[in-house]
């Protein structure tokens, strides 16, 4: 995919700003990893009085293909013709919206700290993307761009086959925008208006994506005549987050038309309170998991493994029905943080008698973690070289063996669904590895047989249809008293 921002300027006014804009220097070429390959970012031309800065996304078709399964996520319906042969890789699509808003983050939100002032001027542009796919033809470029200030809107057809002219025109344009618009300007409608003309997106879209359109949108989607088609569009037709986007753009357009601010109109909800419902981060969902498979379980005496700064330690505490409460961690400084979080110096008698910090290694056994209700090993297996893994395993089922263990891991299949994870990325850069569901059952599976308990599996997070939920939880219930030697095989 590629697309070049041209300016021009005068000795007074070197073009070259371009890249004190861009955050991007004329004389580097640059490259940047994003979820779907790599961008590279350099400027044919670099003068005073013509600049040219160029933005090509490569494509890596392997992660197209395993990132993208369904339609709408790379992954447009035409993907779906076969795995080899597709678009994708070239013509302009959310893809490179999605590369734009990354690259030239600050362009986008009109920030310039080298040259605060450059932001707010408009300068001559030219914009050109040779293969862009507009479902609707030139004449729907013509609608949604006509509208926005631009001087020249030129969509030219790109035949099917200039060989065999009678085939007619592909659904492809080669766009050129020429006009005097502020950069921020220019880069937000691209951002919108790319992923609308090509009617699919190659990520999940989420609630989220309302706020993502309207903030691009801003200070020019609310009045435009189409609005009701981009936002339907960009939010891949959803009709509860097309119908809030509308509501919410047409709050706007009457505050602009009364002079007003928005919230000024939109006086129904009492400022002091939070009626709107807010997305529950998954580290909250994962830890409300935990805690009620461990209600479940009966739990009271709980050994945290792994516990980190004590999120967990923390809620456990709050709930007097878990009258014992272990942390332990390889980590001083981590524990040293989670004694700051729990305020143990300032803990009364009676709270303090009920949680211990220990430090310790989970791949040694421990006599200190035996006859315990139950074990959480949240989000920790997976900061593990595989080979110590049996380990870890003899350590807690083999020798703690408390009647209830709880592991959380990532669910790798779910990684397509974040937007700014780069392919073949983990998520967190101390992470060896990261399982599949079907990995992380047969891994559970050959444990519970081994040391004598039961495995059952819960989704943690919204369970996608396609790629299962972003967390996985396995729940061990002992269901043998022998305890086995290390080394032993069932």
């Amino acid at each position: 995919m590629f697309l070049t921002i041209s300016t021009t300027g005068s000795a007074e006014h070197p073009a070259t700003d371009l890249g004190f804009l861009l955050h991007k220097h004329p004389g580097k070429v640059q490259a940047f990893s994003t979820s779907h390959g790599v961008a590279h970012v350099f400027y044919p031309e670099a003068a005073d009085l013509r600049c040219t800065a160029a933005l090509l996304l490569e494509v890596d078709p392997v992660a197209l293909v395993r990132r993208g399964q369904g339609k709408g996520r790379g992954g447009a319906p035409d993907a779906a013709l076969a795995q080899y042969v597709n678009d994708r890789p070239y013509a302009a699509s959310s893809l490179l919206a999605v590369a734009l808003s990354s690259v030239f983050r600050s362009a986008l939100k009109g920030q310039c700290t080298a040259r605060p002032e450059l932001p707010e001027q408009a300068r001559p542009l030219r914009i050109e993307i040779p293969a862009l796919p507009a479902r609707g033809g030139a004449e729907l470029v013509h609608r949604l761009f006509d509208p926005l200030g631009w001087d020249l809107v030129r969509a030219e057809p790109v035949p099917l086959d200039e060989r065999f002219p009678e085939w007619g025109d592909s659904r492809y344009v080669r766009l050129v925008l020429e006009g005097e618009l502020r950069l921020a300007d220019a880069l937000r409608q691209l951002y919108v208006l790319l992923p609308v003309l090509d009617d699919a997106k190659h990520y999940w879209v989420a609630p989220d994506e309302v706020d993502k359109l309207l903030r691009a949108g801003d200070g020019w989607l609310a009045a435009h005549p189409e609005n009701g088609l981009i936002s339907a569009r960009y939010l891949a037709r959803h009709k509860r987050l097309t119908r809030d986007a509308l509501e919410r753009l047409e709050l706007v357009r009457l505050a602009e038309a009364d002079g007003s601010e928005v919230e000024e109109l939109d006086n129904a909800v009492d400022e002091n309170r939070d009626t709107e419902e807010r997305p529950v981060p998954l580290a909250v969902q994962r830890r409300e998991a935990v805690l009620a498979a461990l209600r479940t379980a009966g739990a009271a005496r709980v050994l945290d493994l792994g516990c980190g700064q004590g999120q967990l330690v923390q809620a456990l505490l709050k709930d007097a029905a878990f009258t014992e409460i272990v942390g332990v961690d390889v980590s001083m400084r981590a524990l040293g943080t989670a004694a700051k979080r729990l305020r143990l110096e300032r803990m009364g008698e009676r709270q303090s008698s009920r949680v211990q910090l220990l430090q310790g290694s989970l791949a040694y056994t421990d006599k200190r973690l035996t006859g315990y209700d139950a074990a959480v090993l949240s989000e920790v297996i997976e900061h593990l070289d595989l080979p110590r893994l049996p380990a870890l395993e003899y350590a807690v089922f083999g020798s703690a063996r408390p009647r209830t263990v709880l592991v959380t891991t990532p669910n790798v299949e779910y990684n397509v669904r974040w937007e700014t994870l780069p392919a073949g990325h983990v998520r967190h850069g101390d992470h060896r590895f990261e399982w599949t569901r079907a990995e992380f059952r047969t891994w559970a599976g050959e444990v519970a047989e081994r040391y004598g308990y039961a495995a059952e599996f819960v989704p943690v997070g919204d369970d996608d249809p396609e790629v299962g939920p972003p967390t996985q939880m396995a729940v061990f219930t002992q269901i043998s008293t022998e305890t086995k030697k290390e080394g032993e095989v069932a």
